[in-house]
C-alpha cells in the first residue's frame, strides 16, 4: 500500500488546479418524486414514445442544449425523433436522482447508432424548469464488455439513503477531486477513499485502492494521464454525487463525468464517462 500512495501522490504532476464555483440550486420546496415523475416522462416521450406532440409537453421551446453535436431548441430534438423510431432506440435508467432543479440519469441506450455505437452508457443531466426540461447536458461512451474489475459501467448500488447528508458528501466529493483529482493535495486520498472497500465501474481500472495506483502507474508510464482541470458542477442527492469537471487525456480536451457512491463519510464506489470536447460544436452554448 506504501507503493500504491506513492504512485497516486504523482497525480500532481499530471494535473491542474482551477476549480468553479460549486453549484447551487433555489427549488428547495420541489418535491424530489415529483419533479423525477415529469423527468421520467419526458425520457419516454423521446426514447420510447418517440412522440413530437409528447416532447412538446414535457421540453421547453426554448430548450438549451449542450450536447456538442446537437444544435439548441427543441427543433432538433423533433427532428430526431423519426431517426431513434426507425432504429428501435430504447434506454434503461440504471439511477435517477435530483438536486434542486437538476435531475440526473444514469442511463444505457441500446439500438443506439445514432449515439455512436450499438450499446453506449450516458449521463443525462437536466435542468426542469416550471415541470418541463429546459437544458441539457450529457456524456456518452461506448458500452465496454470486458472490464478490468469485472463489473459492468452501470451496474452496483442503486439505493438512495442518508438524504440528510446530501451536502456533506458533496463537499466530500469537491474536495476529493479538488485534492486529488486536480493535484493541489493527492497525498489525501485515503481522507476521501475508503481503504477498505472501493469498487471499480471504469473500464480500465480494477477494484480498491491498488488497483487505482496500479492504473495511474500505467498511464503515468505512457504519459498519457487523465488531467483535470476544473470542476464544472457537483450535484448529488443523498449517498450519490456526480462530479462534471473538464480536462484533457490522449492529449485531447475531455468532459470528465464521475459518479461516486459515499458511505459513512468516505467514497466506497465509482463510475464514469469520459467524451471528448470537440473545438467545433453545433451551437454556442459549450460543452458545460
Amino acid at each position: 500500500m506504501k507503493n500504491s500512495m506513492i504512485l497516486l501522490a504523482s497525480i500532481s504532476l499530471f494535473m491542474s488546479c482551477e476549480v468553479a464555483d460549486k453549484t447551487t440550486t433555489n427549488s428547495e420546496n420541489t418535491s424530489a418524486e415529483n419533479l423525477k415523475v415529469t423527468a421520467k416522462k419526458a425520457q419516454a416521450a423521446f426514447f420510447k414514445h418517440y412522440s413530437a406532440e409528447e416532447v412538446k409537453k414535457h421540453f421547453n421551446e426554448n430548450y438549451i442544449q449542450h450536447n456538442p453535436h446537437v444544435p439548441t431548441g427543441i427543433a432538433p430534438v423533433l427532428e430526431f425523433l423519426p431517426i431513434l423510431k426507425e432504429g428501435s432506440t430504447s434506454y434503461t435508467t440504471h439511477r435517477i436522482l435530483q438536486d434542486g432543479d437538476f435531475i440526473i440519469f444514469h442511463n444505457a441506450y441500446h439500438n443506439a447508432q445514432p449515439f455512436g455505437a450499438k450499446e453506449v452508457v450516458v449521463f443525462d443531466v437536466w435542468r426542469m424548469e416550471k415541470g418541463m426540461v429546459a437544458e441539457h447536458w450529457d456524456n456518452i461512451t461506448p458500452k465496454v464488455e470486458e472490464t478490468a474489475s469485472g463489473r459492468s459501467q452501470t451496474d452496483g448500488s442503486t439505493e438512495i439513503t442518508d438524504l440528510d447528508k446530501t451536502d456533506l458528501n458533496k463537499t466530500i466529493v469537491e474536495n476529493f477531486v479538488t485534492d486529488v483529482l486536480l493535484g493541489k493535495a493527492p497525498e489525501n486520498i485515503t481522507r476521501y477513499i475508503s481503504e477498505q472497500q472501493y469498487d471499480q465501474h471504469n473500464p480500465m481500472v480494477k477494484d480498491g485502492l491498488d488497483g487505482l495506483a496500479e492504473a495511474i502507474e500505467f498511464l503515468s508510464a505512457q504519459n498519457n494521464m487523465f488531467k483535470y482541470k476544473k470542476i464544472h458542477k457537483i450535484l448529488g442527492e443523498g449517498n450519490f454525487v456526480l462530479a462534471m469537471s473538464e480536462g484533457e487525456w490522449n492529449g485531447k480536451n475531455q468532459a470528465f463525468y464521475d459518479l461516486f457512491r459515499l458511505e459513512n463519510g468516505k467514497i466506497i464506489e465509482h463510475w464514469d464517462v469520459i467524451e471528448e470536447i470537440p473545438a467545433e460544436m453545433a451551437h454556442s452554448n459549450g460543452k458545460f
